[in-house]
């Protein structure tokens, strides 16, 4: 028989005390990660091949833009505009809130910063008049469900390089000139025939720099989706291992 005792007592609410006290720091310590530093994503479609591929997981860094209420937990409108900020770089893979609706982020190459004049011409970008440097790939082609994508190497004018695909003659393929906007970023998919981005101004749009979440980094986890939640067993098959941890960072023209 145990007897419980008013210190033996004590001591047992001391310990759950303890314990979750320590939850509540680790908690606290997890959200100040997600809100200053890094946040995960996942990758729901394929607007952003072959860079980021539907299934893909990766981190995104909140530091180099800034902070906004959008990197707070909830949206927290406790202030506008960005504090701390610096200037996004061109070729960056960045996260934002979608302007026509705060509730959904999106993932974009960026193309154009403020004061930039966009437009493509028969598939090439050019920036202030300027073509971006576009090469096809050697042997570059993806497949998918849909056919087949011609693999470019392009690089922004100050210097990096990424690569894109492109399918087929599309409307997008020529456009009007789009003058991007003060405070305003440009952004586009990486898989030109089949992303939704600032070319279509009524759906996307232009970005304005509040929206912007931060830059994604590292890509940590891939799957391909064939196995369900429960079906721990076939986990191992599932998972991309050539794509876990690679950069998210475009190359250096050149290298």
């Amino acid at each position: 028989m145990t007897i419980v005792t008013p210190e033996s007592r004590t001591k047992q609410t001391a310990g759950a005390l303890e314990t979750f006290r320590s939850l509540i720091y680790a908690v606290l310590i997890a959200m100040m990660i997600r809100t200053f530093a890094f946040e995960p994503f996942s990758v729901p479609s394929e607007s952003m091949l072959p860079a980021l591929e539907v299934g893909d997981y990766f981190f995104v860094s909140k530091f180099p833009y800034g902070y906004s209420r959008f990197s707070l937990p909830f949206s927290a409108p406790l202030f506008s505009g960005r504090v701390l900020a610096s200037e996004p770089q061109r070729g960056d893979i960045v996260v934002f809130r979608l302007p026509a609706d705060n509730t959904i982020d999106y993932v974009k190459r960026l193309v154009g910063l403020p004061g930039d004049r966009i437009q493509l011409r028969d598939g090439t970008v050019y920036v202030n008049e300027q073509p971006l440097a576009r090469q096809q790939v050697q042997s570059g082609v993806h497949r998918d469900g849909r056919g087949n994508s011609i693999v470019y190497a392009e690089t922004a004018q100050n210097g990096a390089a990424y690569d894109t695909l492109d399918r087929y003659r599309s409307v997008q393929d020529d456009t009007e000139v789009f003058v991007v906007a003060p405070g305003h970023y440009f952004m586009m998919g990486d898989n030109r025939d089949n992303s939704r981005d600032s070319r279509f101004t009524g759906e996307v749009g232009q970005v304005p720099a509040e929206n912007l979440v931060g830059r994604a980094e590292l890509l940590f986890f891939s799957t391909n989706g064939a196995a369900r939640f429960w079906e721990a067993w076939k986990w191992p098959r599932t998972i991309r291992y050539s794509r876990l941890f690679t950069s998210l960072r475009p190359r250096v023209a050149g290298e």
